[in-house]
């Protein structure tokens, strides 16, 4: 019952995840086919950056040149893309079988058979972490599939490194956002407020790097940690990112289980 659960809840997503990953491959291959034209100018494009402050450009990921792939991949997609994709597919997915299924009826269908509520909302988890690793996953594939062609010179080992760090911070908000909509059973109030706590995050760490007295204000905020900068280009793994995450993550999930199987769905 919780396979043919699982199955059914990667079935309606696959929309989500089908359009997502069109749109995140294709911005991947068309960013790598830029990567040649940035190696070219790096020098003009060092020159304009400097017209802006280093504070600044560092709150975007560019603490360096945008011919280094690591700086290349964190400011065109791991500050850009990979967040607001991430973020659209975790909540989309998270909201749907603890929220929008309630404020439905349709719960009270599936749990009208011997599946429990933990299996049901397990394998919905199941299914959520599946599909935002075939997201990571295509970002990365973008950019590496047209790199070659291009002439780009991209470690794929340490691109793949990067994509388990996105995949985390997906399952991040993914396992937050569940937690919310399984206390509030509402998916507009759930995904309100996962978007706006996301939000927040993001202009504390601008805020943070801007105002160096305000840097604590990173400490916070998911952003900080979502870094692959030094992993792509040193090999320097984030370990402490991988725990955070993780443990967020798990947590959400976990807890999420806790509150959905005492929850009164009348309520």
């Amino acid at each position: 019952m919780t396979g043919l659960t699982f199955r059914l809840e990667l079935r309606r997503s696959r929309m989500v995840a089908f359009w997502m990953a069109v749109v995140v491959l294709a911005y991947g291959g068309i960013i790598a086919a830029m990567y040649p034209i940035l190696e070219e100018n790096a020098q003009a494009f060092e020159d304009y950056m400097a017209i802006f402050p280093k504070e600044l450009m560092a709150a975007f990921g560019m603490t360096g040149s945008l011919s280094d792939p690591g700086v290349f991949f964190t400011t065109y997609i791991g500050s850009m893309l990979w967040p607001i994709a991430g973020a659209i597919a975790a909540i989309i997915m998270a909201t749907r079988p603890l929220a929008a299924d309630v404020e439905r009826g349709w719960a009270e269908i599936a749990l009208g058979t011997p599946l429990t509520r933990g299996r049901l909302l397990a394998a919905a988890i199941a299914s959520q972490a599946l599909v935002l690793a075939v997201l990571a996953v295509a970002t990365v594939a973008g950019v590496l599939l047209i790199g070659p062609l291009v002439g780009a010179d991209f470690d794929g080992g340490r691109f793949a490194a990067a994509a388990v760090i996105m995949w985390l911070f997906g399952c991040a908000i993914a396992g937050v956002t569940s937690l919310v909509a399984a206390v509030t059973l509402s998916r507009s109030i759930a995904s309100g407020l996962a978007a706006g706590v996301l939000i927040l995050m993001y202009l504390m760490n601008i805020v943070a790097q801007v105002q160096v007295d305000l840097a604590w204000l990173a400490d916070f905020g998911a952003f900080k940690y979502l870094v692959t900068t030094e992993l792509i280009d040193s090999g320097v793994v984030p370990w402490a990112s991988i725990v955070i995450f993780a443990v967020v993550a798990v947590g959400g999930w976990a807890a999420s289980l806790l509150v959905f199987r005492r929850r009164d769905l009348l309520a």
